[in-house]
């Protein structure tokens, strides 16, 4: 049996799991990484992270990963890293970090990414995305005019695989998005980051993931010689691959602290509002998706959760509508800054307003399939579930009967497992597909509840109106949702 390896280095630790040619999971290691600074305070908007920890941490991880292997990693035949969408870091001349990281929730930048909207307006229309304060793009101009010994930067997955080639890589179209790279032209921003007088040598050559970026030259926390090092994707595309959802028409909805919906299309979708985005997909499709501000925290931290959902089962669908935000405003599947959180009218007791938050978790993501919907996207079922949510089973019934899909909840939706996915496909003749429907997705079907579907889609109606009569969806959204 062939064996590949994901690295997920993530915010607060380095996770790598070796994964069968069969899908298999056949183990698993992880390490701590320390948690990203915030200099200056929150009122500073900076955040980052000692680059210079993640490398002993991936070898830390794959050390004790690969020494439980039975062949104690010589099996191993290829690695692929994913990480943190819009983590960057300077480099100096020898491919060194220079400093800490700056972290994909770094906002010292905003003002430079306001101008890059401007500079490449005619290209970010021409890809239906927009250019957020939070993007790497306008960190890397920071660096230009902050880091007079900068001679480039590296992404996350960049610097962890230069060391396991020993040689510098190239970069991929995935960790490269936000950074500004446009995967329709396959070309770097060169108007943009012209006029911010940014050397086209800082930024590394950008290839499609599941390339093979070199190999290992020499023995390393067990990986032998000759092991391939492929590109990978950012966490939430790796992911959104270890969900399933790796063909035209599949979606995956990841509730964890914030609702994400993910999938794969046939074209490039261009969204005019701008609240959802695409990566490029290995094979050539494209992958859109968009971040919520609603979630899990929505529940996070109640008391008695099991008990409450157990109540609320029996309770049934509840008699109020709420839309239980995060924070303020929203970005998917709508883009309103002023948006907060309601409860219409106010709930009889903690059950009801437990059931009502479940509920208005499920209308956002059944807003934000509709909002595909009228996009022309085709979604099909089942709806793959995956996150801490996907843990419950009557959320996972609540989600299904509101949006009218059968839900597949994910039984590897990690993305180390995707990681290690594409890694396989490097070499796969069928590429990703072949490799993705190879490990199936053996997850527990869930079935909508045609008892509670009328009132379910009443107070959805409910939920838009609302969302509607407040300005923040728009006439066509609130047709399409209320049809």
């Amino acid at each position: 049996m062939s064996v590949t390896v994901g690295i997920d280095v993530a915010t607060a630790g380095v996770r790598a799991l070796a994964v069968g040619d069969d899908g298999a999971v056949l183990g698993s290691a992880s390490a701590a990484l320390p948690p990203p600074a915030r200099p200056g305070g929150a009122g500073e908007g900076r955040s980052e992270q000692d680059a210079t920890a993640w490398w002993p941490a991936v070898v830390s991880a794959l050390s004790e990963l690969t020494s439980a292997l039975p062949g104690r990693g010589a099996e191993v035949t290829a690695v692929a890293v994913a990480a943190t969408s819009g983590t960057i870091v300077a480099v100096g001349r020898d491919g060194e970090p220079l400093g800490p990281a700056l972290m994909y929730d770094d906002r010292r930048a905003a003002p430079y990414n306001a101008k890059a909207r401007e500079f490449g307006a005619e290209r970010w229309a021409s890809l239906g995305r927009t250019v957020s304060p939070t993007d790497a793009l306008g960190r890397i101009a920071w660096i230009r005019d902050h880091m007079p010994g900068a001679a480039g930067i590296r992404h996350t997955a960049d610097l962890v695989c230069a060391r396991l080639t020993g040689d510098e890589v190239a970069t991929d179209s995935s960790h490269a998005l936000k950074s500004g790279y446009d995967a329709l032209a396959g070309q770097w921003p060169h108007e943009v980051f012209g006029a911010f007088g940014v050397p086209a040598e800082w930024l590394p050559r950008v290839v499609r993931p599941t390339t093979v970026l070199g190999e290992v030259r020499a023995p390393v926390a067990g990986l032998r010689p000759g092991c391939l090092v492929v590109a990978g994707m950012t966490d939430g595309c790796a992911g959104q691959l270890a969900c399933g959802a790796a063909t035209p028409g599949a979606f995956a909805g990841i509730l964890g602290t914030t609702y994400v919906l993910k999938g794969v299309t046939e074209h490039l979708v261009r969204d005019p509002a701008g609240t959802l985005y695409c990566h490029r997909h290995p094979d050539g499709w494209w992958l859109p998706g968009g971040a919520s501000n609603t979630g899990g925290e929505a529940v996070a931290g109640t008391p008695r959760l099991a008990e409450l959902d157990e109540a609320a089962d029996r309770h049934g669908p509840a008699g109020v509508v709420a839309y239980p935000l995060c924070r303020q405003g929203e970005r998917f599947p709508f883009a309103a800054k002023d948006a907060r959180g309601f409860v219409e009218p106010a709930a009889r007791d903690e059950v009801e307003l437990h059931r009502a938050r479940l509920e208005g978790v499920a209308f956002v993501e059944r807003l934000a399939l509709d909002h595909l919907r009228r996009l022309g996207v085709p979604v099909t079922g089942p709806l793959l579930a995956a996150g801490g949510g996907s843990r419950s089973p009557l959320w996972n019934r609540i989600r299904a009967t509101v949006t009218g899909l059968e839900l597949r909840v994910s039984a590897h939706a990690e993305t180390g497992y995707g990681a290690a996915l594409l890694a396989a496909a490097a070499t796969a003749p069928g590429g990703l597909g072949e490799v993705c429907g190879r490990a199936g997705n053996p997850g527990a079907l869930v079935e909508p509840e045609p008892a509670e579907s009328d009132a379910l889609t009443a107070s959805y109606h409910r939920f838009c109106a609302r969302l509607h009569e407040r300005g923040w969806i728009d006439d066509e959204l609130y047709a399409v949702a209320c049809r």
